[in-house]
């Protein structure tokens, strides 16, 4: 059972970055593995279990990262990422192209939420389609944002804004990708095994968002 971060995962994470170095890391791999990576783990796997238990039905998986980086992407000179997150999504060859439920932990904060990795274009003209069909229907998914704080809106957007069909769905209707997205601070309440609360209490609320996107890939090609 997850039972919260600590001081010393915030100090790796740091010192990782100033010492991102083969010779350093195998030094301090135990240091990652206690610190890091346990801890890391054990929210994924609590998180999973929990959501999977209420959604028993929605066929999803569950991944946590790795700290070494794909050797094709070193072109820094550092093997190591800083940071590590865990997913929980449904099984794809795309994976960065659906909608996706993550969390990950850097040496500056934390976020977490529901999104797209890099949505495709395809995907965001089905979901402006959908919205020109029914937009009062958009209107009343999103409506609940309104009501808390926990969650905004974020993603790339078109550079030439596209005219949507209401006000309230205009954010929405220009985003290249999006995610809905907390970020917080690192503090105290990573320390603790109440993380975990807040993040299952998050994907629930962030569940109806996750069964209107990932259908979208059934929706007719707008462009027929």
């Amino acid at each position: 059972m997850f039972q919260g971060f600590s001081s010393r995962t915030i100090d790796f994470m740091w010192e990782l970055r100033f010492n991102n170095q083969k010779v350093w890391f195998e030094e301090n791999k135990e240091r990652f593995q206690q610190d890091f990576q346990a801890p890391m783990k054990a929210l994924g796997r609590e998180v999973f279990e929990r959501i999977t238990a209420e959604y028993p039905d929605h066929g999803l998986i569950h991944k946590v990262s790795r700290i070494y980086k794909d050797a094709r992407r070193v072109r820094d000179g550092e093997p190591y990422r800083c940071n590590m997150w865990f997913s929980m999504e449904r099984p794809s060859e795309e994976w960065t192209a659906t909608p996706v439920f993550w969390f990950e932990l850097f040496p500056e904060g934390w976020r977490y939420g529901l999104g797209y990795y890099q949505a495709k274009p395809i995907t965001m003209a089905k979901l402006r389609a959908r919205i020109d069909r029914d937009p009062k229907k958009f209107e009343q998914l999103i409506a609940p944002l309104d009501k808390q704080s926990e969650f905004a809106l974020d993603g790339e957007e078109y550079k030439r804004k596209k005219e949507a069909p209401t006000e309230k769905t205009a954010d929405w209707y220009n985003k290249k990708s999006l995610i809905l997205l907390h970020a917080g601070q690192n503090g105290e309440e990573i320390f603790s095994r109440n993380l975990a609360d807040r993040l299952v209490d998050g994907y629930r609320f962030l569940m109806p968002f996750y069964d209107y996107l990932i259908t979208l890939d059934s929706d007719p090609d707008p462009g027929v």
